[in-house]
């Protein structure tokens, strides 16, 4: 999957212009999915603070060209996936008088930060810059589940990227992915966590996925925060749990966890520097891409450093690689070595065998391997 945004997208446009004009080069590249920004009509620039949903014109671009930028994408066989800001909603020109879809005062949880609200008790935290949402209500789930399917069947979304999930109870993400049948969804947990403790962290999100029935995949927070942290301060033992697994959600589950670098939160924005709220060390991100592109799980590329910082070829000669070995969701991971100056595992695909190294150590999977690709302090090869 490649992030096709990133904080501040919407100073460039039409944002929606600029994904059709690289929807050749992004089905190319071998992405089968693009997580586009959220497309409603929004109180905030960036399409987080969604106001009237139905409404598709924002600062990305009108409704024409969003339609007209998912069209092209599906031309070169790239599904889209919508950004789905479900936790809250501000009004349209107040606090709450919600329009499209139209709702009162019932809508919204008891406790929130408006005094009307009348809704259920939050089923989730709190989000203080919009009103929190009452999905326990049953009109609230049938008007979104029916808005959900609209934008698959009128604007040709194919799946869902649940915003702040943690607002709100797991268990209704469940009931809108059977409501709407996505392609693929996947929902961000991001909580904090604890080096000291990344069990309890990746421990979150598998109770998260539970908690959807085990229809929906999450963003793997965990494996971000040990593998940002270890190729920083060269403690690559981190990237190995106990049981000799990696560490991250993909040891526990890999099949549902999408593993990143850098996301429109976490990361740089281009040519601004955006919001870097929990950024990945600039001069390490292709250790990074080294890391999750070659390990099981679904791996999420983001824009910035494909399009804006010059690393398209060397990512995409690991996505090459990851395709020719059947590197899949569920491969066998071998950890080979973790320590003080590097990691090395070899991946078991369907068609072939991956090594691979990261970090400054020395390391060489032996003969019978053969050197596929290589940069500063990352190798992999292949068999």
């Amino acid at each position: 999957m490649l992030q096709g945004f990133h904080w501040t997208s919407y100073q460039t446009s039409p944002w929606w212009s600029s994904i059709q004009g690289k929807a050749s080069d992004i089905g190319a590249s071998g992405f089968t999915m693009v997580w586009l920004p959220p497309s409603s009509d929004a109180a905030s620039n960036e399409g987080y603070l969604p106001r009237q949903l139905y409404v598709q014109n924002s600062k990305y671009g009108t409704e024409a060209q969003l339609k007209s930028a998912i069209g092209a994408l599906h031309t070169y066989g790239v599904k889209a996936i919508a950004d789905i800001v479900i936790n809250h909603r501000v009004g349209t020109t107040n606090w709450a008088d919600f329009t499209n879809p139209t709702w009162g005062s019932w809508s919204v949880t008891r406790g929130d930060e408006w005094t009307g609200a009348t809704g259920n008790t939050d089923t989730g935290d709190g989000y203080s810059a919009a009103r929190d949402l009452d999905h326990t209500h049953a009109t609230v789930q049938s008007d979104l589940k029916g808005w959900m399917n609209w934008l698959k069947s009128s604007i040709g979304y194919d799946g869902w990227r649940y915003d702040y999930v943690k607002g709100y109870a797991g268990s209704y993400v469940g009931a809108y992915n059977s409501a709407t049948v996505p392609y693929f969804s996947v929902g961000e947990l991001w909580t904090d966590l604890n080096l000291g403790n990344p069990d309890a962290h990746r421990q979150l999100l598998m109770n998260w996925i539970d908690a959807t029935g085990g229809k929906s995949a999450v963003f793997d927070f965990t494996t971000k925060g040990i593998l940002q942290q270890a190729v920083q301060y060269n403690e690559f033992w981190r990237l190995k749990d106990s049981a000799g697994k990696p560490s991250g959600a993909i040891g526990w589950w890999a099949a549902k966890s999408v593993t990143f670098i850098d996301n429109h939160d976490t990361g740089p924005s281009y040519p601004s520097s955006g919001q870097n709220h929990w950024p990945f060390p600039s001069d390490k991100v292709m250790q990074g891409y080294a890391y999750i592109l070659t390990h099981p799980g679904i791996p999420c590329v983001y824009w910035v450093h494909f399009y804006d910082w010059g690393n398209s070829a060397q990512i995409k000669k690991l996505m090459s690689i990851r395709k020719s070995k059947g590197i899949t969701s569920t491969s066998a991971v071998s950890i080979q070595v973790a320590d003080t100056s590097k990691y090395a595992a070899i991946i078991t695909g369907n068609s072939g065998s991956v090594a691979m190294k990261i970090g400054p150590g020395d390391w060489s999977p032996g003969t019978g391997w053969t050197l596929a690709t290589s940069g500063t302090n990352y190798a992999v090869w292949t068999k």
